[in-house]
């Protein structure tokens, strides 16, 4: 069985292992054990409410709870930018023009900018490639949908989430070759290296502040902004599917894009609703016909767990819980739960 909780010290063996494999591009887990520890301390401390809601820094792992064995991982972050800078930057348009000459030109603009700051971040995605398969890839990322429907007041109205942007498989970034290599005698691996280990900010000081235009970089750079990474792609389809849009703000140093919706638009934010547990020893296998799965979460703050359930199991005022996934549940019968179906439903 399947299921989300929140990741506590004994998981720091697995992590480490998940973080060796994320490659370039994943700032949110880096390979630093010292860091991940760190990770791990910090979502222990908010799930236990030991730090303020702003800066609170959620994590949860996917557990194979046959093996024992965290096969995923996802974070929420309540707000950005409360303790060190945020940096984007945002497309815009520069228009130039003259009626006496008859030119009319617009010419697509980068400005750096910190307009993300005080909004929460979906991040830290990351699924072990053996459990790519069986829908574990839905589970992990929108069961935080769910934790962030029951607990609205500790998230800002607006979330966001930054793709991982292009880079080939040598790790080499056309935005960071034509931009940030300008100004920083590293190579594109090095940079993304010290912003997952929070150098970000220290190293966007030195960024130029003056609007860039785009034509001002090479072809191959203006191609990928605003572009995802290959193995980010059904990543950004699955949150698109989910009501976030990209708005025009990329990543400072490999141009991939921040796509952002309000919390109340989030489609199983918005679709979500509750029902009582109703234990069964022999529950109703999904039928040929009903293939479908929900979402089912114990709305618990401290010990928040999600599995799936077919959508045989829901009920016009409960739903059946099996023994087994009631115990990983950690719920009895007559408790409250939330559930969404894992994909929009047809209409």
């Amino acid at each position: 069985m399947m299921i989300i909780r929140p990741i506590n010290g004994d998981d720091f063996t697995d992590l480490c292992h998940l973080a060796k494999n994320t490659g370039f591009g994943v700032t949110s887990l880096p390979d630093n054990p010292d860091l991940l520890q760190t990770k791990i301390d910090k979502a222990e401390k908010a799930f236990a409410k030991k730090v303020d809601a702003p800066h609170a820094k959620y994590m949860f792992v996917l557990e194979d709870t046959d093996s024992k064995k965290v096969v995923g991982v996802c974070g929420i972050e309540s707000q950005v930018g409360l303790e060190e800078v945020w940096y984007n930057y945002r497309i815009s348009t520069t228009v130039n023009a003259s009626t006496e000459l008859g030119v009319h030109n617009q010419t697509p603009t980068l400005y750096l900018t910190n307009d993300l700051t005080g909004c929460s971040e979906v991040c830290s995605l990351f699924l072990d490639a053996d459990y790519r398969k069986d829908s574990n890839g839905l589970l992990l990322s929108k069961s935080r949908f769910l934790f962030l429907a029951d607990f609205p007041e500790m998230f800002s109205d607006k979330v966001f989430a930054e793709m991982r942007g292009y880079s080939d498989d040598q790790g080499h970034s056309p935005f960071w070759e034509a931009l940030g290599k300008k100004f920083f005698t590293m190579e594109f691996s090095r940079a993304d290296y010290l912003t997952g280990v929070g150098g970000k900010a220290f190293i966007a000081e030195l960024m130029p502040k003056h609007p860039i235009y785009l034509p001002f970089l090479s072809k191959e750079a203006q191609e990928v902004v605003g572009k995802v990474h290959e193995n980010t792609e059904p990543a950004r389809a699955m949150l698109e599917s989910e009501g976030f849009n990209f708005n025009g703000f990329i990543d400072i140093f490999d141009g991939g894009p921040a796509i952002e919706a309000f919390v109340n638009n989030i489609r199983a934010v918005r679709e979500s609703f509750k029902r009582h547990a109703q234990i069964v020893k022999n529950p109703k296998e999904a039928s040929g016909v009903d293939k479908s799965l929900y979402l089912v979460s114990n709305r618990s703050f401290s010990n928040f767990r999600v599995a799936l359930v077919p959508g045989s199991a829901i009920r016009q005022d409960t739903i059946d819980v099996s023994v087994e996934l009631a115990e990983q549940l950690q719920v009895c019968s007559g408790d409250v739960l939330r559930a969404v179906s894992l994909r929009e439903l047809k209409r």
